[in-house]
């Protein structure tokens, strides 16, 4: 199973250049709580934004960075690569929007937390209704001011490639 899991505003923006606009820790608790003991792909930025990896994870960079990542991340050199190594495991693919866009014809489920706002940003998740159809949303909730609510979208069958 592959399933993507962001945070996405009104205009499906993940982030701005200087990273996450929101804060908001009871999604970063349903972060924690979905990829717990799980494979975790992520992209180079996103690597380069963590200071150390995520607990209780396999924390994989698909990255062309020459030389060893900083301890507690594994590298991939292409998709590919990833699927070779960790295919036959349920995998949970973190980020970032380059990422999300190569996966997303891949994925079999997305974890989506929908925040009711538009944060301006310059990174997006890719088109998905489409491809996905969904499969069950939580109530809503406001945090900081924000709301917003869980969905899990499940991919459709006959869904288009591109």
């Amino acid at each position: 199973m592959i399933r993507l899991i962001a945070a996405i505003d009104l205009k499906r923006g993940i982030a701005t250049n200087k990273g996450i606009p929101w804060k908001l820790p009871t999604d970063v608790h349903y972060f924690r709580e979905k990829t717990k003991d799980y494979v975790i792909l992520m992209g180079t930025n996103m690597y380069n934004e963590k200071t150390r990896p995520f607990r209780d994870r396999t924390n994989v960079v698909v990255t062309h960075l020459v030389g060893p990542l900083r301890d507690g991340f594994s590298a991939v050199n292409s998709l590919k690569e990833f699927f070779e190594k960790y295919g036959n495991q349920d995998l949970w693919i973190v980020g970032g929007a380059n990422l999300f866009s190569q996966t997303i014809n891949l994925a079999d489920e997305l974890y989506l937390t929908q925040i009711k706002a538009d944060f301006n940003c310059t990174k997006f998740f890719p088109l998905y209704e489409d491809k996905f159809v969904l499969k069950s949303r939580s109530q809503p909730q406001i945090e900081n001011g924000i709301g917003f609510c869980f969905d899990v979208w499940v991919k459709r069958k006959n869904a288009p490639l591109n």
